[in-house]
């Protein structure tokens, strides 16, 4: 549990919930042998071919059926605000620069998609310094469904085509994993179709698509038709009675709608819709029952559909796209689901007041960071985890975009705020690439404060801990602390898409120009960094630029890469007034 009655418990729980997070989100033990299309693999457990064809997901009996699905909403969408700026014509020189700097990143999607194909064809991911094949996902290739709108936004329709052909093969009866993320399975697989699916109308892929979305139904099979986020699908297939955990990051627990609704609304078949819509009302039922009102804990109990017990509180890791799809589903829906719009004005007005802080620079930046909050004794004391993430830096877009949809210029203004917070690390740091995680000391308020380096030397040092015998120069020497970083708890750069996430988003929403470069900086800095023979790879450690490792989540091809092409396309190549992404980047048509 994460209750604590003191500081020093609280920073030891919250610290064992970050280890937990880069555990269940990044360090996963690999599966199983590289294997080609339409070749079995047998990783010692299950096989990749399952059941055969003759298994169909849909014929399997429901042991706790719906009695009255929830139909998707009627009527005519609101004409929600615009979204997106309007451009003026871009001259000659500007024109040039943003397609020179587009071609770069298509070439280094190229090249990257190219080494997939030749040595690991079919797997999850390609190991981009051996040329191994990983198998982390369910071994039914979590890189080439990943990159399906990749593929057909960077105009590669050959290459389209042919990886088309190759992900409606993929067998969903079977899985090279005993247990399955259904979160990341609906992000990545289900995501992935959809998108595909919007963007070239080809029927195979919502087939597929129906298909996936057949076998993830069942892991609502529970008493309460809550979800079983990791789930032992094999045991489904048995009969085996299902429940769903007790203890559900909450991330993971509230962060299917998107997916099943755009299922639901391409097939007009409401059984998707239905089961996140159960999720997302109790999530909407219990938002003011919180330790923190207004926000939802790291972990919630689902078995007992009670989301209020715990006491930890971030827009970050662990929580992140629960958040996120609140504006997004309020556009997806065109607005015809009032929920959303009440679920995130009022989460995000808490965040503004409990997780928002602005860290002290030697250039008094105007920028802001989101921590964590903490609430361990049934009410919030205060409590705040003065911490940076890479992948919080989602926040700024998601800001932006909300800012926008309801018409609230202070959301547009965070958001440019936690953007350009994430924009100031990348840049302070000595490779220009952000590090997993970091701390800062901070200022007094969220308002601008002064530089002092004797503050900072003393946070250094708390951080530090008692039983550290190093000054705080040699700290700074030795774990190469930039001015104003007090400590880099997880060093990784592993390939994260989150600030040119909201790079792209708040370019899209201001016009601001000095985005344009600020992203090209972010992308030539990776790229010196990670590039490797075949691909690019993740830093084990930002601060070193000899660290590169032998991981390469299919996220970079998925995410990061699409939104640094995106980002120097022309404005209306995937409008933000015509589509709304879901949390792994794939763009799914809004109803307008």
């Amino acid at each position: 549990m994460l209750l604590a009655t003191t500081r020093k418990m609280r920073y030891l729980l919250l610290t064992a919930a970050l280890l937990t997070l880069l555990y269940v989100y990044h360090d996963r033990i690999v599966q199983g042998a590289a294997y080609r299309w339409k070749l079995p693999i047998n990783t010692g457990s299950t096989s990749i071919t399952g059941e055969g064809e003759d298994f169909k997901w849909r014929d399997l009996a429901v042991k706790y059926p719906v009695e009255s699905l929830q139909p998707l909403p009627t009527g005519e969408p609101k004409k929600l605000p615009k979204v997106q700026f309007t451009f003026p014509p871009e001259n000659a020189n500007e024109k040039s620069n943003r397609l020179s700097h587009q071609t770069a990143v298509k070439d280094a999607f190229s090249r990257c998609w190219s080494s997939y194909m030749r040595h690991a064809w079919m797997a999850d991911e390609l190991a981009p310094l051996s040329g191994g094949m990983l198998n982390v996902f369910g071994g039914w290739a979590a890189t080439l469904v990943d990159s399906l709108d990749t593929l057909w936004i960077m105009d590669m329709k050959t290459e389209f085509e042919d990886a088309v052909t190759a992900a409606v093969s993929i067998d969903f009866s079977g899985s090279s994993s005993d247990e399955i993320n259904v979160f990341e399975t609906t992000i990545r697989y289900l995501g992935g179709f959809l998108s595909a699916y919007d963007l070239s109308r080809d029927g195979r892929l919502l087939s597929k698509a129906v298909e996936l979305g057949d076998m993830l139904l069942f892991a609502f099979d529970t008493p309460n038709r809550m979800p079983i986020t990791r789930w032992k699908f094999n045991e489904a297939k048995k009969g085996y009675p299902q429940f769903a955990h007790s203890s559900s990051l909450v991330a993971e627990v509230g962060s299917l709608a998107m997916e099943f609704t755009r299922l639901s609304q391409v097939t007009e078949d409401p059984r998707w819709y239905d089961a996140t819509y159960r999720v997302m009302k109790a999530f909407d039922e219990q938002q003011e029952l919180t330790r923190l009102k207004g926000m939802w804990p790291v972990v919630v109990n689902a078995r007992d559909l009670n989301f209020t017990e715990h006491g930890t509180f971030t827009l970050g890791a662990m929580s992140d796209s629960l958040y996120e799809y609140l504006p997004k589903m309020h556009a997806l829906l065109g607005g015809l689901e009032p929920m959303y719009e009440k679920m995130y004005k009022n989460a995000m007005a808490a965040a503004m007041k409990y997780n928002l802080w602005r860290p002290m620079t030697p250039d008094k930046a105007d920028i802001l960071l989101s921590g964590n909050a903490l609430a361990p004794e049934g009410k919030f004391e205060g409590g705040l985890e003065l911490q940076g993430q890479h992948l919080v830096c989602f926040a700024g877009g998601m800001f932006a975009l909300g800012g926008r949809l309801f018409d609230d210029l202070q959301h547009v203004e965070i958001g440019r705020k936690l953007t350009d917070g994430c924009i100031w690390t990348y840049q302070a740091m000595p490779l220009g690439i952000m590090p997993e995680v970091f701390h800062m000391a901070a200022c007094p308020t969220n308002a601008l404060c002064e530089w002092n380096e004797t503050i900072w030397k003393e946070d250094i040092m708390r951080r530090a801990g008692p039983k550290n015998m190093r000054s705080a120069e040699t700290i700074i020497e030795e774990d190469r602390l930039p001015p104003g970083f007090s400590r880099i708890t997880d060093t990784r750069y592993i390939l994260r898409p989150e600030a040119i996430e909201s790079v792209f988003i708040l370019y899209r929403i201001t016009g601001r120009k000095s985005l344009l470069d600020s992203a090209w900086a972010m992308f030539t800095a990776i790229q010196e960094s990670t590039k490797t023979h075949l691909a690019n790879g993740a830093l084990a450690d930002v601060t070193d630029k000899d660290s590169v490792t032998d991981s390469m989540e299919s996220f970079w091809l998925a995410e990061t890469l699409k939104y640094f092409y995106l980002m120097f396309s022309e404005p209306d190549v995937i409008s933000l007034d015509r589509y709304v992404f879901n949390t792994e980047a794939h763009p799914f048509e809004r109803l307008v």
